[in-house]
């Protein structure tokens, strides 16, 4: 299983960003797949999930409004829909995608795959 991210950047303050991740072997049935994000020692925390099977979606409060986690299963790829971005929100942002499973959230011990990640910067 491969993850890619795409999308990327630096941009002002209040602006957006749309991140990308395709994601190989992808079923739309039964799979947990993620945004997570990291800033230098930092531990990686969970933005947003969506549990493929169904759309249940999981935000962190610190985006919840701001962001929002879309599936494409047409085209085997995650969203993340990022708008009214902060400072704070700069990071390495990570899809990650746990499969075959019928839990979904926010635990980043529970994804067995990730993608090498996208910078963010928000100045």
């Amino acid at each position: 299983v491969q993850l890619v991210e795409s999308g990327g950047g630096s941009v002002q303050a209040g602006g957006s960003l749309r991140l990308a991740c395709v994601v190989s072997a992808y079923s739309y049935i039964e799979n947990c797949l993620g945004w997570f994000r990291q800033v230098p020692r930092k531990e990686r925390e969970g933005v947003a999930a969506v549990y493929a099977s169904g759309g249940n979606t999981y935000y962190a409060g610190s985006v919840k409004g701001r962001f929002t986690i879309t599936q494409d299963n047409a085209k085997n790829t995650v969203y993340l829909q990022m708008n009214s971005l902060k400072p704070e929100d700069t990071a390495m942002y990570y899809c990650a995608a746990r499969l075959t499973t019928t839990w979904c959230g926010l635990d980043r011990g529970r994804f067995a795959y990730w993608g090498q990640g996208t910078q963010v910067t928000v100045s």
